[in-house]
C-alpha cells in the first residue's frame, strides 16, 4: 500500500525514535511517519534493521538504525544515548518491542518461559522509558506511545497479558508524574493483526502434538470472538491510532490506554 495515500507533515522534522522497527507493526509506522516528515530513529536487535533504514533513506527521509538489545538497562541507555548524539533531542518515542512466545494454558509454564514473556514485553518499554524521560525533561515536552495489547483479558498467554497489563500501569502512572514537564504518555492496545510473515522469529515452538495445537488455536479463537467484528486487523488500521496519538492532534490526550481491537476493550 502506498504511504502517499497517508501523507501529511504531521511530524516533519520531528525526531521519532522507533523500538521493534524490522518488522510488523514498528515497521509500518517507521514507513508511515517517514512519509510524514519524521526523522528517523530505527531500534530492533535484528540485522534487518539496516535494511529497513536502507530503504527509508533510499525514499528520501532521514534515518539512522540502532541495533540493540532493549530487554536490558544497558541496551536502552545506549539506543537512547544514540539518538540523542545524532540528533540533539528526541520528541517521540513509540515502544513497539513485545509479542507472546509461549500459548498454553498458565500452568503449563515453567519458570524460565515466564520470565522470558516478562522480559520480552514489559521490560523494553520500561527501560526505554527511563533512558528517554531525562532528556525529555530537560527539553521541556516530549511524547512517548506504548503498545499494549487486547490480550490483558484473554487465554493461554497469561505471562504476556500480565506484561501488557503492566505497560498500562506504567502508561497511567508516567503521565501523572510528567504531565508537569510537558510530557504526555499514552498508548494503544492493538487485537489481533493481520500481517505479512515474520522475518524473525519470536521463538514460539512448533506444537508437538494435538494438545498443544489445540491450546494454540484456542486463542486465536478467543481473540476473534472478543472482537466485535469479527476479525483481525490490518497493519494501517493498528499503525494510524498510534501516529494520531503521537501526533500533535492528540495534545490533550495522556494517560490514555486506546483500544484497537474491532470492539475488544481488553
Amino acid at each position: 500500500m502506498s504511504n502517499q495515500r497517508f501523507a501529511s507533515a504531521r511530524f516533519q522534522d520531528r525526531i521519532m525514535v522507533i523500538t521493534g522497527a524490522a518488522q510488523g507493526i514498528g515497521l509500518r509506522v517507521a514507513e508511515r511517519a517517514a512519509a510524514e516528515g519524521a526523522r528517523l530513529v530505527l531500534i530492533d536487535r535484528a540485522d534487518a534493521i539496516h535494511e529497513v533504514v536502507a530503504e527509508i533513506s533510499k525514499q528520501g527521509s532521514e534515518a539512522i538504525a540502532v541495533q540493540a538489545d532493549l530487554e536490558t538497562w544497558r541496551g536502552a541507555e545506549q539506543a537512547m544515548h544514540t539518538a540523542l548524539a545524532h540528533f540533539g533531542r528526541i520528541d517521540i518515542l513509540v515502544n513497539n518491542v513485545g509479542g507472546a512466545i509461549n500459548f498454553k494454558p498458565f500452568t503449563e509454564f515453567t519458570e524460565t518461559q515466564i520470565t522470558a514473556e516478562i522480559n520480552r514485553s514489559l521490560m523494553p518499554s520500561l527501560w526505554c522509558c527511563r533512558a528517554v524521560l531525562p532528556a525529555m525533561v530537560a527539553q521541556g515536552q516530549g511524547v512517548i506511545v506504548n503498545v499494549s495489547s487486547a490480550a490483558t483479558r484473554g487465554i493461554h498467554r497469561i505471562p504476556y497479558s500480565t506484561a501488557k497489563g503492566g505497560i498500562n500501569a506504567l502508561t497511567a502512572s508516567l503521565a501523572f508524574e510528567y504531565a508537569e514537564h510537558g510530557i504526555r504518555i499514552v498508548a494503544t492496545a492493538p487485537g489481533g493483526t493481520e500481517a505479512p510473515p515474520r522475518r524473525i522469529s519470536r521463538g514460539t515452538p512448533e506444537p508437538t502434538n494435538e494438545t498443544e495445537k489445540e491450546w494454540f488455536q484456542a486463542h486465536i479463537d478467543q481473540t476473534k470472538q472478543s472482537c466485535l467484528m469479527g476479525r483481525y486487523g490490518t497493519l494501517d488500521e493498528m499503525v494510524a491510532p498510534i501516529l494520531f496519538l503521537a501526533s500533535d492532534e492528540a495534545s490533550y490526550i495522556t494517560g490514555s490506554v486506546l483500544p484497537v481491537a474491532g470492539g475488544d476493550l481488553g
